[in-house]
């Protein structure tokens, strides 16, 4: 039986194959991230022209570090996601610093903070909806895009009224745990880190 931290045995064989510079590879990773990376970076930085600027950046550094990736931290997934989350929060605070030099310093620091923290947990919110299992995704938007209550949404998933509830419940206390502003988007430990 494999450890219980090892990656998935396709995390390791993308992570070799772009290291030996397998063209083929970067399509392939490409293929499985792109909407990740764009739908993070279009989070944090609310603009579609720079989430497509900063997912090209993010695939570029991908094939030109794959050695960053340590597979003994966790999946090739969270990894690309606190990639793309740091990357962008950096965007994010650099062309908002530009904007308040430019405004002759009208803005404060304090309000670009609480700008790049709300975007910080919008993006956590939204990886962890993306990576959450289908049963608990299912039921949160039964209730929230359609109003539905524990017991419509057990009839709409074919459950029992308490596994409803569960999964509701399940999929709540997933989504409250955006607030953690001590890391980024789905990043195990030694992923994180401060916004």
């Amino acid at each position: 039986m494999a450890k219980k931290d090892a990656p998935p045995r396709w995390d390791r064989k993308m992570q070799q194959r772009l290291a030996r510079g397998e063209a083929a590879a970067l399509g392939e990773f490409y293929d499985r991230f792109a909407s990740l990376v764009h739908g993070l970076a279009h989070t944090v930085l609310g603009d579609e022209r720079a989430a497509d600027h900063l997912t090209r950046d993010v695939f570029a550094h991908v094939w030109e570090h794959p050695d960053t990736y340590d597979p003994k931290q966790g999946p090739l997934r969270s990894w690309v996601a606190a990639l793309t989350h740091r990357l962008a929060v950096q965007r994010l605070r650099a062309t908002e610093t530009a904007a308040l030099v430019q405004a002759g310093a009208q803005g404060s620091t304090e309000e670009l903070e609480r700008k790049v923290r709300h975007a910080s947990v919008a993006a956590r919110a939204d990886y962890i909806v993306q990576s959450m299992p289908v049963p608990l995704r299912a039921a949160l938007e039964l209730a929230y895009f359609q109003r539905r209550d524990y017991r419509q949404t057990a009839v709409d998933l074919g459950v029992t009224e308490d596994e409803a509830r569960r999964r509701l419940r399940l999929g709540l206390q997933l989504l409250s745990t955006a607030h953690d502003a001590g890391a980024a988007p789905g990043a195990p430990p030694g992923y994180g880190g401060a916004v």
